[in-house]
């Protein structure tokens, strides 16, 4: 049982250390393209609160879930559990709100110009921080009763029913309340994913019809390549997908979790390495894919050839 619980924690410190400096890496990354004097798009901006979202979920869970599996139950301040869950609980709200807003803006700037969007094109841009801005407050708003229901496992409050996360607890309340805290909690995420499930769609649709008209008029092989327009939104289906996929285990898992007073160690563990698998992946499916991280690369490369010739 002991080495099992050292599997868990290896797989937990590794896909946080991983994960981190991953969202570091490409977070430099953005700074440097802006210092070099690059023009970030307006989803490139969203993609950098992404960024910091991922890595406060991270930071948030992985780190002292990490400490929990290793020895280290305990968190001797009850602020610090409280502030550690509500980072996390803001972290994840933004993730998915960033997501959201990605895809929404993603199919706005590839929408035809004669469809209903084209009026968007112009303006939705310079509302893309403003957007940004309200998506922070908004789940700092929503998550701020949060840290009311955590407690510090070395806390001195008089407890009857607490249900255990290993280095922190929450308090049991009554069955009714909780559920509709929890519905709460989750109707800016349940309307966040009900529209980046729109927007892929969509998006999906229009680069089907594109794809349409290309066939039919035959162009020559040097201009059938791709725009950067229909690679950037191919990734960001990409993306949205796989947050799709691992938010729904993911609520799996947290139903799981909801259902028990005393859920198991294992359980509370496989959670928290399913939570963590987006923030995980996401940075380097942007390496991997996204134009604007490829071009600072490319841009890396063709400095160290100089500097070796």
């Amino acid at each position: 049982m002991a080495s099992s619980f050292f599997i868990i924690g290896m797989i937990i410190l590794t896909q946080t250390v991983i994960g981190i400096l991953g969202n570091l890496s490409l977070l430099c990354s953005y700074i440097i393209l802006h210092v070099m004097g690059n023009r970030l798009r307006s989803t490139d901006l969203i993609l950098k609160h992404l960024i910091v979202a991922n890595s406060l979920v991270l930071l948030c869970k992985g780190v002292p879930q990490t400490m929990t599996v290793f020895g280290w139950k305990h968190i001797r301040s009850d602020f610090g559990c409280k502030l550690l869950f509500f980072l996390h609980r803001v972290g994840r709200g933004v993730s998915i709100g960033s997501i959201c807003l990605l895809s929404v803006f993603q199919v706005i700037t590839i929408s035809p110009w004669n469809s209903r969007w084209a009026v968007l094109k112009v303006t939705a841009p310079k509302y893309v921080v403003l957007s940004l801005f309200l998506c922070w407050i908004l789940q700092m708003l929503v998550n701020v009763i949060f840290p009311f229901h955590i407690t510090g496992k070395l806390s001195d409050k008089n407890i009857t029913k607490e249900k255990d996360f290993g280095y922190c607890s929450s308090i049991l309340t009554d069955k009714t309340k909780d559920a509709l805290y929890a519905a709460l909690l989750s109707l800016p995420d349940v309307l966040c994913l009900g529209l980046t499930l729109w927007a892929s769609s969509s998006m999906v649709l229009i680069l089907y019809k594109h794809k349409q008209q290309v066939q039919h008029i035959r162009r020559t092989d040097a201009s059938s390549r791709s725009s950067p327009e229909s690679r950037a939104t191919k990734t960001i289906l990409l993306l949205g997908s796989t947050f799709v996929y691992f938010y729904i285990v993911s609520s799996i898992f947290q139903v799981l979790l909801a259902l028990f007073d005393q859920p198991s160690r294992f359980l509370v563990d496989i959670s928290v390495i399913i939570a963590a698998c987006f923030p995980t992946v996401s940075p380097f499916l942007l390496m991997s894919h996204y134009s604007s991280v490829q071009r600072l690369y490319f841009a890396w490369i063709r400095n160290a050839k100089s500097l070796l010739l």
